[in-house]
Order: C-alpha cells, then sequence, then structure tokens
C-alpha cells in the first residue's frame, strides 16, 4: 500500500523549465494562473475562509484501495486528500471554508493523473447535497466558458443534468443495483455478465459503472452521479429518505470524473464502524497500514450538519484549455 517517496517515484529529467518545453505550456499556464485567481474570488466572495493544513500526515486516510506515499523517518504520509484536517478545523468552528492542495496518490501516470495534483476541497455548513450541487453549478459557469471542449468531448454548461446511481444502472446496464446490493451474482445476472473469478459486489459495481456508465454520462452536459448505494458511502451520511443510499455524488463533464461529494457523516460510532471494516478489508488486501486517526473520530462527533466536495483542480485546467494530457497544466511535471 505504500512504498518510499524517492524510490516509488519515476522522475523524469529536470527539463521541463527548459525555454521551449516552457513555452509550449505556456498559453495553458497563463490560464491555469486565471483560474486560480477567479476561484479564490469565488469563494471569498461567498464568505469562505481559504486554509492550509499539513501535507505530511500520521494518517493518509482510510480507503481500502488508495495507495499512499510513506516518508521516511517512518510515521507520515503524504496527504492523499486535506479532507480529515478540513473537518478538524470544522469541528472546531471554522465555518465554511475551501483549500486548494497538493495531495498524492501511488498510483500509475496517465493523461489524467500524476502522482502530485492539486485539490480544490471546500465545505459549507448547513449544506444540502442540491445546495452543494447548485454552488457546484455556479462555481463552474463563473470560471469557465459556456461550453468546454476535452479528449473531442463538447459539453455545454448551460444545464446540468442530476442522475442517480440506480436511475443510471437501470438505464444503461439494465440492472436494479439497490435490489441486488451486496450480491454479486445476483447483480452479474440482472446485467447479463459474467462474474469474475474471485470478483466481489464492490468490484463488479465498479466495472459497469466504468464499461457501461461512465462513457455516457457527462458528455453534452455535466451530470452529477447522485445517491451512490450505501455500501459506497464513505464519509457521507445514508439518505434519511432511503438508507440504501448515501448522500454522495461525483461530477463528470466531457466524459471526465471531475469531483467527489458528501454531506458528512457527524455520527462518529457509524464512521468508526465503517473505518474499522475498511481497515481490516485492507490489511486483508496489502498488509500493515497506519495507526487510526483517532483525533478525526472526536471532531466526526463535534461536526455540524455540513457537506464538502473535493475537485481536481488540475482536471479542471485542462477543460479550460482543452489540453490534452495533464502534464500540460503542471507547472514543472514529474513525467
Amino acid at each position: 500500500m505504500s512504498q518510499p517517496l524517492d524510490s516509488a517515484l519515476d522522475i523524469a529529467p529536470d527539463s521541463a523549465w527548459e525555454p521551449e518545453r516552457l513555452a509550449a505550456r505556456l498559453p495553458y499556464l497563463r490560464r491555469r494562473a486565471q483560474l486560480t485567481a477567479a476561484t479564490r474570488a469565488f469563494f471569498t466572495a461567498r464568505d469562505y475562509m481559504e486554509v492550509e493544513t499539513p501535507y505530511a500526515v500520521p494518517s493518509p486516510g482510510e480507503e481500502v484501495h488508495l495507495p499512499v506515499f510513506a516518508l521516511a523517518p517512518p510515521g507520515l504520509y503524504l496527504n492523499t486528500s486535506p479532507e480529515f484536517a478540513m473537518k478538524k478545523l470544522l469541528a472546531g468552528g471554522a465555518g465554511k471554508i475551501f483549500q486548494l492542495a497538493r495531495v498524492w496518490r501511488n498510483e500509475p501516470a496517465s493523461p489524467t493523473h500524476t502522482h502530485e495534483f492539486t485539490m480544490l476541497e471546500w465545505y459549507r455548513p448547513d449544506a444540502s447535497m442540491a445546495d452543494l450541487m447548485d454552488e457546484t453549478e455556479t462555481l463552474l459557469r463563473a470560471i469557465l466558458p459556456p461550453s468546454v471542449t476535452w479528449g473531442g468531448v463538447t459539453t455545454s454548461l448551460a444545464t446540468f443534468e442530476r442522475l442517480t446511481v440506480a436511475e443510471a444502472f437501470t438505464r444503461y446496464v439494465g440492472a436494479d443495483v439497490l435490489a441486488t446490493a451486496e450480491d454479486a451474482a445476483a447483480l452479474a445476472a440482472a446485467a447479463g455478465c459474467t462474474l469474475r473469478d474471485n470478483e466481489t459486489w464492490e468490484d463488479l459495481f465498479f466495472r459497469l459503472l466504468l464499461e457501461r456508465i461512465e462513457p455516457h454520462i457527462g458528455r453534452t452536459r455535466p451530470t452529477f452521479l447522485t445517491h451512490w448505494p450505501a455500501a459506497q458511502a464513505a464519509l457521507a451520511r445514508r439518505d434519511p429518505a432511503d438508507a440504501r443510499v448515501a448522500e454522495r455524488f461525483e461530477l463528470y463533464a466531457c466524459g471526465l470524473e471531475l469531483a467527489n461529494a458528501f454531506v458528512e457523516l457527524t455520527d462518529a460510532t457509524e464512521q468508526r464502524a465503517r473505518f474499522m471494516s475498511d481497515r481490516i478489508r485492507r490489511h486483508e488486501l496489502y498488509g500493515s497500514g497506519w495507526p487510526l486517526d483517532e483525533d478525526f473520530l472526536t471532531a466526526v462527533a463535534q461536526l455540524p450538519p455540513c457537506a464538502g466536495i473535493a475537485m481536481g483542480f488540475d482536471r479542471l485546467v485542462m477543460l479550460a484549455t482543452g489540453a490534452p494530457r495533464i502534464s500540460d497544466v503542471l507547472w514543472l511535471p514529474a513525467h
């Protein structure tokens, strides 16, 4: 799950600053600077406070499959998200907050992902999922052109689609994902596909999402994919109106996943139970991990009702510029 930073990264020669290479990226980078300034202005105008939280942390999160970078001496890791730290500030009474944070994830590089990237994350007390979607729409319309093109797909920001995960599975998979929850064989039968060796319900859920749903959403217009099955709640609370689903959404535009958002769980007992289940699963798959962030669980018990969202800022710049690769919008890309 983790490895030392100096041996894990495939660092390219320090030549991204050379005049010809930098000149090729400068139009994208100037637009990036404009987007950064516009983003800060947007949140400041809405009475958000910009915060800064640590990059080196003793507990980098509890997602089962998210590989991390360990630092030397042992006991600290590069953070994969500022989520835990920002929620601690919320619990302490910081109010509406946002951050343009550097985060690290030890995953293979691709045209849309690099080991180190920028996450735009913001939290709003007393916000519902609809409030957060409304605010996200307002942000994108404020800082992006009326339509964006990336990867040969043009998306208009005039209207946004709000589609539940259950609706998406009915429309594109032909399966009732909630009726088959946690039953991999039943979901495979409903989807008309063959269950692979040792494939869990979660594995199949994400395979169908990737292969049959994502190619169809967030294309002519952005799509909020909402109300995820409770098994995929992560740090979101269950919907009071339907305990089978969580108040979580992801946002897609130009076919690209942009953001992940929750109405935040404020029940520390339930959060602990979810973490313990995830830790057992992670240990089974990847071996030893890191200490549980008890300070975070203490903060969860004091969280006000709130909603929060994490948006890939580099991908946002890619949409604004049409840059084909994430390395095109980084000042000094490592790859």
